[in-house]
Order: structure tokens, then C-alpha cells, then sequence
């Protein structure tokens, strides 16, 4: 089965979440575990989080010859998160919005779109030893960072389907 690039997987997540009613989006199924509304959230900043990256490998003038973590070759040799729950710590910076309707997350995937496909113009003229430390990852390039993006959206789309399973459509 062919994996959906970057454009195909945020307008997959746009008109799914067009479906949602405001009650559903907001829907917190038990203690500890994020509504669709909070995964959109969290998708949304980590991607323009990642974006910012790319921004920063592209301004830079400084070559980085450090490399990966062996957890972030694993993650770029496999092309994606492993399969398993990851959990944030507890803390305010790592608890998503369950404030944002339907209409701001998607100007929020909106916003990460268009940034993509700005940047993924300008990739291959960002030397790719113009590195941003990720903290579990290690060193990566524009490049990366950017892909980084794709693999998250992937990622989430597990969580997006057990989250739908305990909603009533």
C-alpha cells in the first residue's frame, strides 16, 4: 500500500474533521488521554514547531557535523515512529488546547500546508549540514526536520482511530 505524502494525509485529517461535532471534538474519553480536538492541536504546533527547524537549518552559516541519536536513525531508516503510545510529561507545554473549534484547526492545517509547501520548495538549496539538535533524535538537517513533519502526521493516525472508536457518530 503506498503511504500518503505530507498534502494527501493533512487534507485526510481536514475533511475528517469536518465530521466532528464541537461535543465530539471536545471529548475527553477517561483520565489522561487527549480529545481529537488536543491530537489536532498537538499536530498542529509540533508541525510548525518542526517547520521552525527548517527555518533555522536554513538560516544558518555554521556546519554541524554531529549526527543522530541511535533513536533517531532507527526513526529515519524505518521512515516512521515506531507503533507504540508515546507519552509526553505531564506539564502545561505538553497539554494541547481543547478550546479550538473546527474552523481553527483547519486554518491550523491550513497554516502547516502552506508553510510545507513553501519550504519543500527551498530544500535541496539548504545545506544539509545545517543541523537543530532535536532532543530525542539528535542532529538534524532542514531536510529532516522536514520530513519529521509527514512521520507525525502518520503517527497520529492510529490515535485518531481509537479516538473515533469511543465516539458515537
Amino acid at each position: 500500500m503506498r503511504q500518503l505524502n505530507y498534502s494527501e494525509l493533512i487534507d485526510l485529517y481536514k475533511i475528517n474533521l469536518q465530521q466532528y461535532s464541537i461535543d465530539q471534538l471536545r471529548h475527553v474519553s477517561e483520565q489522561g488521554v487527549w480529545s481529537l480536538g488536543q491530537m489536532y492541536d498537538h499536530m498542529i504546533l509540533t508541525a510548525l514547531d518542526y517547520l521552525d527547524q527548517v527555518q533555522r537549518c536554513a538560516s544558518m552559516s555554521e556546519v554541524q557535523l554531529q549526527g543522530k541519536t541511535e533513536a533517531g536513525d532507527q526513526l529515519f531508516c524505518a521512515g516512521s515512529f515506531p507503533p507504540i503510545k508515546i507519552r509526553l510529561p505531564d506539564g502545561p507545554e505538553n497539554t494541547p488546547s481543547n478550546s479550538e473549534t473546527v474552523d481553527d484547526l483547519i486554518r491550523g492545517l491550513e497554516t502547516v500546508l502552506q508553510r510545507m509547501y513553501e519550504w519543500e520548495e527551498n530544500l535541496n538549496a539548504i545545506n544539509p549540514n545545517y543541523k537543530v539538535r532535536h532532543e530525542g533524535f539528535g542532529w538534524l538537517n532542514a531536510r529532516e526536520w522536514f520530513v519529521l513533519v509527514g512521520m507525525h502526521f502518520r503517527h497520529h493516525l492510529r490515535q485518531k482511530a481509537e479516538l473515533e472508536q469511543k465516539l458515537e457518530f
